[in-house]
């Protein structure tokens, strides 16, 4: 009988003995992770590497969140991750994660990329995506946004611009459908501007005045005039009306007779070839001239609130919005500047001999001789203001968007880079 209890209870112990040995291998597995271990293999295509963890066979606890980041060569885009991608948190991302729930085997894919590659003018910067050679994927809408600087405006995108949504637009979009090059391009924010025969003159907002013209015309030399509310643009000079009311000129030797010092009280100036006009406070007109023109005679002029100078004629808009004009007898094509019949018009512009008035409504007429017919404002809608040179026309519309006309000899005369406060542009 005691052999019988003593060899039951040596199988008990024993029985106890392995249960409690594998209940402590049981709560030795949970302690490190529950022991179940999970094999993550990662490849990628050409274009590309996986650059964390890396491309090998890697081991993981289970449940454990592994990040992953894909990162394209030069010319590649990173385009999603394939495989056994169930529990990856975003598929189309180069960095994301991945819960290692089970043995999982991914790759990260690449494509061959467009390129945007982005340069900008002077007067700001390019915010997005910045300024440089940037990989897209084929059909990607990329965001643009271009920043000008202080005194400066976003003036528009050129190049490749074809896919761009609006090319006026500082901040716009990009479809990406091939390689392409864009340029921002940035310009001073002028207050007013003169359009002469060969050259344009502008007043920046700081009344400081800036001028583009060829050689020939480097003579007018506006780059120390301050304190200028409006300017003019003649022949081979160029008037500015201080805040003041007294006027300053500048030109070549050949019409030094120009002299406008003794001008005070001004409040608006017209510049000719070889002459100029300029508007009293008190409503009456002053002009000067040499020897040629003196028979553009304005001295009965009275209650004109605006002038125009062309070549060889001067026109004059009255406070009732009739206009009045003189011309000089010995050019031929000088009496078919014909004013007489325009009514309601709120400003005037005389270029060589063509002269444009513009009306209420915002429509615009214009009168000159045949050597000018090229110069067709008759489509022009919505403008607030107008400015005649020799050969060239410009309005600007309510937008501040501006058209011009004129011969192509003076293309040189770019204002591409200005771009103007509506309805503020002078003749």
């Amino acid at each position: 009988m005691k052999t019988i209890l003593s060899s039951r209870r040596r199988h008990y112990v024993k029985r106890v003995s392995i249960f409690l040995i594998t209940v402590a291998l049981i709560a030795g597995m949970v302690g490190c992770g529950g022991g179940v271990e999970h094999d993550l293999t990662i490849s990628s295509t050409d274009g590309g590497s996986v650059t964390t963890p890396g491309e090998d066979t890697y081991t993981y606890d289970e449940g454990e969140v592994v990040n992953l980041v894909a990162t394209p060569g030069a010319g590649y885009y990173f385009g999603n991750w394939t495989g056994n991608v169930g529990t990856i948190a975003d598929v189309n991302a180069a960095t994301t994660t991945i819960t290692m729930n089970g043995d999982y085997s991914i790759t990260a894919n690449f494509g061959v990329a467009y390129d945007l590659i982005i340069t900008k003018t002077s007067g700001g910067s390019v915010t997005t995506p910045g300024e440089g050679a940037f990989p897209y994927a084929p059909g990607t809408v990329a965001n643009l946004v271009a920043t000008p600087d202080a005194g400066y405006q976003f003036v528009n995108w050129t190049g490749d611009v074809d896919t761009i949504a609006d090319v006026n637009a500082a901040t716009t979009t990009i479809t990406m459908n091939e390689d392409y090059s864009v340029t921002a391009n940035f310009g001073k924010y002028l207050p007013t501007i003169s359009g002469g025969d060969w050259h344009t003159v502008g007043v920046e907002t700081d009344n400081t005045v800036v001028a583009t013209g060829y050689n020939g015309d480097g003579r007018c030399n506006v780059g120390t005039w301050t304190g200028i509310t409006q300017v003019a643009a003649g022949y081979y000079h160029t008037v500015g009306l201080k805040t003041d009311g007294t006027v300053v000129a500048v030109g070549d030797n050949t019409y030094e007779q120009l002299d406008v010092s003794g001008w005070t009280g001004i409040t608006y100036v017209a510049a000719g070839p070889i002459h100029t006009v300029g508007v009293k406070d008190d409503g009456t007109v002053a002009a000067v001239g040499n020897n040629t023109w003196g028979q553009c005679d304005v001295s009965g002029w009275t209650d004109i609130v605006q002038v125009a100078a062309g070549v060889a004629h001067t026109v004059g808009l009255k406070s009732d919005g009739t206009v009045v004009a003189v011309g000089c007898e010995g050019l031929t094509g000088c009496d078919q500047i014909n004013v007489g019949g325009w009514t309601d018009i709120v400003q005037v512009a005389a270029g060589g001999t063509l002269t444009v008035g513009l009306r209420s409504d915002g429509t615009v007429v214009a009168v000159g001789d045949n050597s000018y017919e090229q110069l067709n404002v008759g489509g022009w809608t919505d403008i607030v203001q107008v400015a005649a040179g020799l050969n060239h026309a410009l309005g600007v519309k309510s937008d501040g968007s501006v058209v011009a006309v004129g011969q192509k000899d003076h293309e040189q005369c770019d204002v591409s880079g200005w771009v103007l406060y509506p309805g503020e542009i002078a003749g």
